[in-house]
């Protein structure tokens, strides 16, 4: 028993250790996007601008107040939305991928980003908003579809008991719809409109500001515990499915409905105000899988740091590598996240994971 309860020790001691790293990681990487760009921003410039005395051990100016102004209004909010939405992508996909047994399964599986795109669409093109209330119809239009979509979801899924095959199917099939009526609104749009129909539905970081950040970061921080309490349940209902877990006490569409309500909400709110980033829901918590295993209680803030870090590289990558044009994160995000995915995928397999 002493041997098991070190061996334990050890392997707990390890992934913490590896969660330290990624954090790092996801650290320097938020550091390096602040500082790449057209402006020329230091992480030396940065210290002597902020931290007092630095001046006399690194040979940096300091920044200007337009430089300050483009740090602190731009940079600082595109990558703290970066890294909210990645997390909350991340950790959403984990959730739905546990209460629907479904590997494949991401946030979108449940059709809300057909419907966000919809609600974002509608605004679009039938207007009636008043001046300077646009962006923010978008955002309210598309989050209030994307909730409609999953209510759809759920009730219809629950009238045959909460089943995670009835939850995937009705998903799928009102993804369809909602990806049908996108096309007509696309249709019909003129030749002003359409461009920002089609554009949203990239997912991209651009002008995003503190408040929107704040928003996110509320509900994330908000479902977190839901997905992070529901670890055992979840690793039954991955592992067993409903008999497994209702064996051992856990009514399975009770924490279906809860953790796909809180799956809701995070991605309803990340996507009304960011686009479609698609890819980040479903790669994410297989990467957390095959950095350190399959327990739920792990799972979920590996996720959550892996999206980030994703959502993150593959904004500060759209950002510069084809310099002055920028490239939607939704785009990027598949071009930096697939490789990837398909290393640790085959990384895994040899080792037999």
């Amino acid at each position: 028993m002493g041997t098991l309860r070190e061996q334990y020790a050890r392997l707990s001691w390890k992934k913490g250790i590896l969660f330290g790293i990624c954090a790092a990681a996801l650290l320097i990487l938020a550091v390096a996007a602040c500082c790449l760009g057209v402006a020329d921003l230091t992480p030396g410039r940065l210290l002597v601008t902020y931290l007092p005395g630095m001046d006399r051990i690194l040979s940096a100016e300091p920044l200007s107040p337009r430089e300050e102004n483009i740090l602190l209004m731009l940079r600082l909010p595109r990558v703290a939305a970066g890294i909210v939405a990645g997390a909350g992508l991340g950790t959403a996909g984990a959730a739905m991928q546990a209460i629907t047994g479904n590997q494949m399964a991401s946030p979108f599986t449940t059709g809300l980003s057909g419907a966000a795109a919809l609600g974002a669409a509608a605004v679009v093109v039938f207007g009636g908003v008043p001046a300077g209330m646009e962006r923010t119809a978008t955002v309210t239009a598309a989050f209030l579809m994307a909730v409609l979509c999953a209510v759809l979801v759920f009730g219809i899924a629950g009238l045959k008991g909460m089943g995670a095959e009835a939850l995937v199917l009705t998903g799928i099939a009102l993804n369809y719809l909602f990806s049908a009526m996108n096309s007509t609104m696309q249709f019909i749009a003129n030749e002003d409109q359409l461009p920002a129909i089609v554009h949203w539905s990239f997912g991209s970081l651009n002008s995003l500001g503190w408040t929107d950040v704040g928003v996110m970061a509320v509900i994330l921080l908000a479902a977190f515990p839901v997905f992070f309490s529901q670890g055992w349940a979840f690793d039954l209902m991955d592992s067993g499915g409903d008999e497994a877990a209702r064996a051992l006490g856990i009514d399975a569409g009770k924490v279906r409905l809860m953790a796909g309500g809180a799956v809701t909400l995070v991605t309803a709110g990340i996507v009304s105000f960011t686009g479609v980033i698609g890819f980040v829901g479903l790669a994410a918590p297989h990467i957390a899988r095959l950095l350190i295993g399959k327990d739920y209680r792990q799972v979920t803030p590996f996720s959550a740091v892996t999206g980030a870090l994703l959502v993150l590289a593959a904004d500060t990558l759209g950002r510069n590598a084809f310099s002055p044009t920028t490239l939607p994160v939704g785009i990027v995000v598949s071009y930096v996240g697939v490789p990837l995915f398909l290393f640790l995928i085959i990384k895994g397999r040899r080792r037999g994971l």
